[in-house]
Order: structure tokens, then C-alpha cells, then sequence
């Protein structure tokens, strides 16, 4: 049976006050002020200002400007041979052959050429400079990512990740819901690397010295960073900082949490509603908490004062949220019935003291990253992760917006709109910058686990939290899109970031940017691409005046495989995009050869 959860405010939780309702509409919402000249619900007056340039995105001369001609030639046959089946299916064995054959330093030089050079910027943060300020002398900027990954066979993976959830209670899967299934620990997927097809990096569970390490090199990559440029993103992944089983525990609560707050509003007639639009009549939430003889009708109703809860008489999704926060003791609030005895017990009773622990310290070292990126005018992208990872990536994500999105979003949170969920996420997180003051800052991806997810959600019993076609995906893309740039138009502190290689979704933004009147001047809409992918629409973009940045990897080349042989993949799940790359390559390639630009070099 289903887990009923009852919450025990037995300590007075300090609450945000209470505000107003908005409506969930962006169009018709008050915002806040949106700068030293603004007026809130108004963007600043201004000047009147050019149309929003045209971008062209088959003009492959002002496309691949940027390139020599050897590079030109180079990404004809990276993007040939990933787009090759044969070549694909055995290219990890056809790297080791290579490898043996050549020894290791002929395998680095072929590597350079070939796919390290097309994808990856170079070994260290030095090296990757001149790529940087070349990019940038084309319009396009770069979001960092230090791409190392240990070299672990399938079973290897599968051990060492195992082995960090067995300090964890073992607990009977036949007594869980299927809700809490997709947050335990599986032996069939411990290789967390399996099936994972974008440019996401996997990290294993390390010491708290290797976790400050990584810390540390996230840190250079910061100075780098903001020696190159002032603008530029760096990518982070939780998991590269913290213990998993931290964020496994840590989402389970938390969507344990959210699902009571469903269950509630279903018994209240609202089963269904969008998550901003569900509201629970607190008077009738009293009465079903106290028919659970939890405690008494007086001990509930302190529960909810106006100090605590304000005067509406309901309350939201984000005001149930909020009695769950990282700074309070969890384990004293929330309470759940045993299966096997039937007694309540803490929602957090297994969360030990090694986890609150883990709390502080993932705490800790995402602000000192955050302190350094401002310090250097750099901002932070956390990526987005596996689902049974996400809840807690995204609250510890939110908690350092809360701190550092004040003048304007120096940490952007990734949302993958691949789940049928990630309109809810987006609302609600918008919604909630605008209650506290803060600056919403977002990415928004497709998404980089399907094949996984499936398999899981198959295998463990759970549903499928990934929409069902494309299309439905592309669908979920440009409804969250569109309820962002209608954010954007009344709140000009809010930022997104564009992150797709479909040529139809940037047509779509750039669409709804002229009749929203967002121009690329207020950088509040920027762009994002992966490193040597989809150069026909990163740079005539960036030369065009908007806001683009690359994705860009940089690490030592036998570190990087892992991350290359998703390239590699990746690049065979998009072949319908790489065929029309491949296509104007060739035509810049043969217009230099008829025109004598053989030995063109970019100004």
C-alpha cells in the first residue's frame, strides 16, 4: 500500500511571510522592479531600438567563418563517421585497437585531429584559451566544463556505486509504492553511465577528499574562466560534489512530501490540477490530519497561524514546500506509519547525522563556488541529472539562488523537458523567485537520459517519468519555453538559456523574442550548443548580435573517452541535424575550392 505521510511541526519552523496569490497567467501578473529606472509589471523605458536582426541559418559562407579550411574538412569526417552505424556500434573496441597499434602518443596526436580536436577544447585551462577568445571574436561565448571521468569497466561502476548505498537501510521493495522505488539503489543500474547519450559527465561516489578536489578544480576552471571573458558559464554537476545515496535519500523525501500534498488535494476534489493552480483548503486539511490521530484539533490548528501560513485560508504547493527546508532539522517535522508495525515513525529517521553532514558540506562548497564566480563575473550552470537525483539538485539549487540571485541570476538551474513534469517544475520555480525577490535563471534542455530512465522505470516497477514521443517532448519544450519568454517580457531580471541543436525550436524563440519585443541587447534569451556541433546556428546567432555560448570540455585525452564516445552517440541521435551540417559544409568547402579560398584564415 501507498505510504501516508503526516507532518508533527512539533518545533516552530520560521516561515517566509505569506504572499498574495499571483495568477499563473505571465501575462496579466505584477512583477518586481527590474532595476534602478524600472516600474514594477513595466520594462524600463528606452530609446527606440532596431527591429530584431534576421538570423540565416543556411548561409554557410557567414556560418563557417570562423573555420580554416582543415577544420572545415575535419568536422565533414567526424560528422560522417558518427553518423555511420557499423562504425558506431564497435568504436570503443576500434579506440583500443587504435591505441595498442599506435602506442599513446601517435593515438593523442590522431585523437587531436579527429574527435578530441572536434569536440574537446584542449588539456588544460591554459590551452583552451586561444579557443575561447577565438569563439568569442565570433559572437559566441562558453560554458566550461572540466569533462574528466573515471575509466571504469561496466562492473567496476557497478561495484563502487553499490557499495556507497550499503551503509543505507535495506528495505523490502515489495513493502514500497511504486513511487518510492525509483528512489532506491538497483544493482541492474549501478553503471550510471549506461545509455546516457548527451554531453552529461558521470561521477562515483569518492571521499570527501575527492570531493573537495573536484571542488578545487572547479575553482580554476572558474579563474579561467573569468580571465577569458566576463560572461562566460561554467557547468557543474552535484554529483561530482556529494555522496549519491545523499541526493537518492534526500528526493525520495522530498517527492515523498509532494505526493502527500497530491493525495491531500485529490480527497479536496482537485486530483489532476496544474501544480500552481492545486490549493488545499486548510480547514479541510485540519479535519483529515485529524482524523489520522495524529494529534489534537487544537495542536493542529496552531500548526497554521497567520504568522506561519497568512490569511487566505489555503495553501500551495510552494507554502507546503516551505515546511521542508535545508536549514531545519528535517527528522523533527515529518512523520510516517510504519508497514511493518504500524507505528509512525520520522520521515527522516533514516536521514543520520553523516547525511545532515553531507547537507552542510554540499552547502558549503556550492557557495564558495558561487562566491568565487562573482567575485571573477562568472556565473554557475548546475546541470540537470538522472530524476531519482533531481528533486534534491534542484532544491539545493534553489537555495543558493535564493542567496545569490539578488542583482541578477548568477546561478541558473537546468530543467530537462523531457519529463512530463518539467512544466510543474518551471512554474513553480518561477513563481517562487517572484515571491522571494529573487532573479529566475534557467536552462532548458531536452533531456540526456531517456534510454535509462525507460529501462528503470521498467525494470523497478515505477512510471515512466519521460513523455511518451518526440513530439510530445518537443510539445513540453516549447510550452515551458514560451512561459519563460512570457516571464522575460514583464520581469527583466529573469534569464534563459536556449539549449537545443533543433533549428526549428531557435526559430521558435527568435519568433516569439520579436513579438514579445525581447531584443537581444537586454541578454536576458541566450543560446546554447554543444562544442562542434551545429556551428550553422551558434555563430550566424552570435554574429548577429545575440547572446550563444558553447558547451565547451576540456581535459587530458585519455580522461575525455568517456565523454567523446557520447559524442559519438549523440551525434547518431540527431542524424536528421547533422545531415543539413554535413550539407553546408560541403557547400562552404566546394565555394572555397571554386573561389580559390582554399587557404582562407578567419580575421
Amino acid at each position: 500500500m501507498a505510504l501516508r505521510l503526516v507532518f508533527s511541526l512539533r518545533s516552530r519552523t520560521p516561515r517566509t511571510p505569506h504572499l498574495a496569490l499571483l495568477s499563473t497567467s505571465p501575462a496579466t501578473r505584477e512583477q518586481h522592479a527590474a532595476g534602478p529606472r524600472a516600474v514594477p509589471g513595466c520594462r524600463p523605458v528606452e530609446a527606440v531600438r532596431p527591429p530584431v536582426p534576421v538570423v540565416d541559418f543556411s548561409n554557410a559562407k557567414e556560418a563557417y567563418r570562423s573555420l580554416r579550411t582543415w577544420e572545415l574538412a575535419r568536422n565533414l569526417l567526424v560528422l560522417r563517421l558518427c553518423a555511420s552505424p557499423t562504425l558506431l556500434e564497435r568504436h570503443q573496441q576500434l579506440l583500443q585497437i587504435a591505441r595498442k597499434l599506435l602506442g599513446q602518443k601517435l593515438f593523442d596526436k590522431l585523437m587531436k585531429m579527429t574527435f578530441y580536436g572536434q569536440f574537446v577544447a584542449g588539456e588544460d585551462q591554459e590551452s583552451i584559451q586561444p579557443l575561447i577568445r577565438h569563439n568569442k571574436a565570433f559572437g559566441v561565448g562558453s560554458i566550461l566544463d572540466y569533462g574528466v571521468e573515471e575509466d571504469l569497466s561496466f562492473e567496476e561502476a557497478e561495484c563502487k556505486e553499490m557499495a556507497s548505498y550499503a551503509s543505507s537501510t535495506e528495505r523490502n521493495g515489495s513493502s514500497m509504492s511504486k513511487s518510492e522505488k525509483q528512489y532506491q539503489a538497483h544493482l541492474t543500474f549501478g553503471d550510471q553511465r549506461d545509455s546516457v547519450i548527451s554531453g552529461a559527465h558521470t561521477y562515483f561516489c569518492a571521499s570527501e577528499t575527492k570531493y573537495d578536489s573536484r571542488m578545487k578544480t572547479l575553482l580554476h576552471c572558474i579563474e579561467a574562466s573569468g580571465k577569458a571573458s566576463d560572461d562566460d558559464f561554467i557547468a557543474i554537476k552535484l554529483t561530482s560534489l556529494v555522496r549519491p545515496q545523499f541526493l537518492l535519500h534526500f528526493s525520495d523525501v522530498l517527492t515523498k512530501w509532494r505526493h502527500f500534498f497530491h493525495q491531500m488535494a485529490a480527497e479536496q476534489g482537485q486530483a489532476g490540477h496544474a501544480a500552481m493552480d492545486t490549493k488545499l483548503e486548510v480547514v479541510a486539511l485540519q479535519e483529515s490530519i485529524a482524523k489520522m490521530g495524529i494529534a489534537s484539533r487544537a495542536e493542529i490548528e496552531n500548526w497554521f497561524t497567520p504568522e506561519t501560513l497568512g490569511v487566505s485560508g489555503t495553501m500551495d504547493l510552494l507554502e507546503w514546500n516551505s515546511l521542508i527546508h535545508c536549514r531545519t532539522q528535517l527528522s523533527k517535522h515529518l512523520l510516517i506509519p510504519n508497514v511493518q508495525t504500524g507505528q509512525l515513525e520520522p520521515l527522516m529517521s533514516q536521514f543520520t547525522e553523516k547525511e545532515e553532514l553531507q547537507m552542510m558540506r554540499i552547502l558549503q562548497r556550492m557557495d564558495v563556488l558561487a562566491t568565487k564566480a562573482m567575485e571573477v563575473g562568472v556565473r554557475l550552470m548546475v546541470d540537470a541529472e538522472q530524476t531519482y537525483f533531481q528533486p534534491a539538485i534542484s532544491h539545493l539549487t534553489l537555495e543558493i539562488q535564493r542567496k545569490f540571485n539578488v542583482e541578477k541570476p548568477l546561478i541558473f538551474n537546468t530543467y530537462q523537458c523531457y519529463l512530463k513534469d518539467a512544466y510543474d517544475n518551471v512554474t513553480l520555480d518561477v513563481e517562487l523567485a517572484r515571491r522571494e525577490g529573487w532573479c529566475f535563471g534557467a536552462k532548458l534542455v531536452r533531456g540526456a537520459y531517456m534510454v535509462q530512465e525507460r529501462a528503470r522505470a521498467v525494470d523497478l516497477g515505477y512510471e515512466d517519468p519521460i513523455n511518451s514521443t518526440y513530439e510530445a517532448t518537443n510539445a513540453m519544450y516549447h510550452k515551458c519555453l514560451n512561459y519563460v519568454l512570457e516571464e522575460l517580457k514583464h520581469n527583466s531580471k529573469a534569464e534563459v538559456m536556449v539549449a537545443s541543436h533543433n533549428e526549428d525550436t531557435i526559430r521558435f524563440t527568435l519568433s516569439r523574442m520579436e513579438e514579445l519585443g525581447l531584443h537581444p541587447a537586454d541578454y536576458q534569451v541566450c543560446f546554447g550548443q554543444l562544442l562542434g556541433m551545429c556551428n550553422q546556428i551558434s555563430f550566424p546567432l552570435g554574429q548577429a548580435g545575440f547572446s550563444v555560448y558553447k558547451y565547451v570540455p576540456y581535459g587530458p585525452v585519455m580522461e575525455v573517452l568517456p565523454y567523446l564516445s557520447r559524442r559519438a552517440l549523440e551525434n547518431s541521435s540527431i542524424m536528421k541535424g547533422t545531415q543539413r551540417e554535413r550539407q553546408l559544409l560541403w557547400q562552404e568547402l566546394w565555394r572555397r575550392l571554386c573561389t580559390g579560398s582554399l587557404f582562407y584564415r578567419p580575421a
